[in-house]
């Protein structure tokens, strides 16, 4: 295997597990200029308890101290700032480590090798430093930050039963969209604006996915939201969900789940109907159920935008896949979405399957 010095830099690098305080460093160069500690406390004017607290890492070395060894030991005053500060960081660190050495069992709460593989996080072999980069990339500093976001019984039970058995798997999910969607620049958020976008994109059906996609994600962030795909995650399987990064702009996030033409456009005008409809407070997610009026309603929007209830009968009665194409130049829709209207409103599964168009990650 081929590997670069980055990636070898990234696998074995050393983090010591221990601080050498300054001070060890000031009472060598003492004990070497072969003079009693009460003599250097009279030379710098510090105190010899204050100098032996230093000595041992109790007292940090402050600039007013650093002036004064300057001018008795002759080196100079930012050497002893740098020492001070590199060892007051690694004192962090060896802190922040034995605080994530308590949480490492979270880890298997989570899809850390999935999240490695779409490199979201580096791939590395010690669990504290994967923890940290877990916690880096869910943008939080500690385990129970994490479950006040993510984990509250309030704001899961707003969600889906997925969320309250496998919040970890979930929750990296949506975490994805959000960081692909803080990158999409977006106008303020205007329903108007965004319920002519609809009708736009609506006919976008039609057109293949190298020209819809773009076209899709410009027309929404014109009108303040960002539609963002994220490929589905294992033990998630959700086709879409949709939440407000701020009151200014909206998160659509899609998983082409079942990658067919018909589901994914079902999944975008549902979520779509999330935004025009519901509470900016909530996270709302397609998981497939239908308890929800939220869900109910949503379906009844992408439905009905789709294809009017009042040209169902029309689907029912189609017979032969000329009949498809002719109701769908009719309707101004991807035939693949009258295929699969006709499929759900008879049951029949198999039937025009050929004019549904699959879709693919690139």
């Amino acid at each position: 295997m081929v590997t670069t010095a980055s990636t070898v830099k990234r696998e074995y690098e050393f983090e010591p597990d221990y601080a050498i305080a300054p001070g060890v460093t000031l009472l060598e160069l003492v004990e070497s200029f072969s003079m009693s500690q009460k003599e250097f406390a009279i030379r710098t004017g510090i105190t010899e308890q204050s100098l032996n607290r230093i000595f041992k890492g109790e007292q940090p070395i402050s600039y007013e101290t650093s002036n004064r060894l300057e001018l008795v030991t002759g080196v100079p005053a930012n050497y002893w700032n740098n020492l001070e500060s590199q060892y007051r960081d690694q004192l962090a660190k060896i802190q922040e480590r034995e605080r994530l050495l308590e949480n490492i069992e979270w880890l298997k709460t989570i899809p850390v090798r999935e999240l490695m593989n779409r490199s979201y996080i580096d791939d590395v072999r010690d669990k504290v430093t994967t923890l940290r980069n877990v916690l880096a990339f869910f943008g939080v500093s500690s385990v129970a930050a994490w479950g006040d976001i993510w984990a509250v019984p309030a704001v899961a039970a707003r969600r889906s039963e997925c969320f309250e058995t496998r919040p970890g798997h979930a929750s990296a999910w949506i975490r994805q969209g959000e960081l692909k969607a803080q990158d999409v620049e977006c106008s303020p958020y205007d329903k108007k604006k965004f319920k002519a976008a609809l009708k736009q994109i609506r006919l976008l059906t039609r057109e293949e996915p190298g020209v819809f996609q773009p076209e899709l994600q410009r027309l929404c962030a014109e009108a303040g939201v960002a539609v963002v795909f994220v490929p589905e995650m294992k033990k998630v399987p959700w086709g879409g969900a949709t939440k407000w990064l701020n009151p200014n702009k909206a998160m659509i996030l899609l998983s082409l789940r079942g990658k067919a033409e018909d589901k994914l456009w079902f999944s975008f005008f549902h979520e779509a109907g999330h935004v025009l409809h519901d509470s900016k407070k909530d996270l709302l997610i397609n998981d497939g159920k239908h308890d929800d009026p939220r869900e109910v309603r949503a379906n009844e929007f992408a439905a009905d935008t789709l294809i009017p209830p009042q040209r169902n009968e029309d689907v029912r009665a189609l017979r032969s896949k000329t009949d498809v194409l002719t109701l769908a130049a009719d309707l101004e829709i991807s035939p693949g979405i009258v295929a699969g209207r006709y499929q759900h409103l008879t049951q029949k599964w198999q039937t025009f399957n050929g004019l549904i168009r699959k879709l693919q990650w690139a």
